[in-house]
């Protein structure tokens, strides 16, 4: 399929074949995929969480307002924040891209001192907001990649961050979740799977000058 028939062919499952799991190499291409995703300044302040455990899937549901999807899904992607967000992130950039790129200290110091400073000034409620922003763009993409790589997903806001937070342990990697989408495959029997998809004509979405 090209791109066009990819997006079409994708819709949010509602129920997922739970006797069907993704590959290695599925799961691995939407890492990849994650992490080359474009962040702001391409500062990359987002995390993935794979979940690939039936028993915790078990304990996200009723935390998830009890969307069958998340045990029915073959991996629950979780996309997460950190939660102390701090002006290290710049220093770990640079050094980075000093590494891979060899580029001099003259070169990187004064955007290195321009992003230090941004981020210094803001509040952590502001750097949250920020990053989050981040996050939607890193869910589109796996949503798209997705689609052309013929994995079903469903992209929910509809869960408790705080649970979530607790029940995978996150607070221990200075981390909030943001974010959840199941994956896996669509079930023969789920409603949605053959209904005409819903989208306003181009002449109501896009403005040509």
């Amino acid at each position: 399929m090209n791109i066009i028939e990819s997006l079409n062919w994708r819709y949010a499952v509602k129920k997922f074949d739970d006797k069907k799991e993704l590959s290695a190499t599925q799961i691995n291409t939407l890492k990849e995929a994650f992490n080359l995703t474009a962040t702001s300044y391409g500062l990359q302040p987002l995390k993935l969480v794979v979940v690939k455990n039936k028993e915790i899937q078990e304990k996200l549901l009723p935390n998830s307002w009890n969307q069958q999807q998340i045990v029915q899904a073959s991996h629950i992607l979780v996309i997460c924040v950190k939660d102390n967000y701090t002006t290290q992130e710049v220093d770990d950039y640079f050094n980075l891209t000093q590494q891979l790129r060899n580029t001099t200290d003259e070169i990187i110091k004064p955007f290195k001192t321009f992003l230090t400073e941004e981020i210094a000034k803001k509040t952590q409620e502001e750097l949250f907001l920020w990053n989050k922003n981040q996050a939607y763009i890193a869910l589109g993409n796996l949503m798209t990649v997705c689609a052309t790589e013929q994995i079903d997903a469903c992209p929910m806001e509809g869960f408790s961050p705080e649970k979530y937070d607790e029940i995978l342990g996150l607070k221990n990697h200075n981390l909030k979740s943001v974010l959840v989408m199941p994956v896996g495959f669509r079930a023969a029997d789920d409603y949605m799977k053959d209904l005409k998809k819903v989208r306003k004509p181009l002449t109501e979405t896009v403005i040509d000058f």
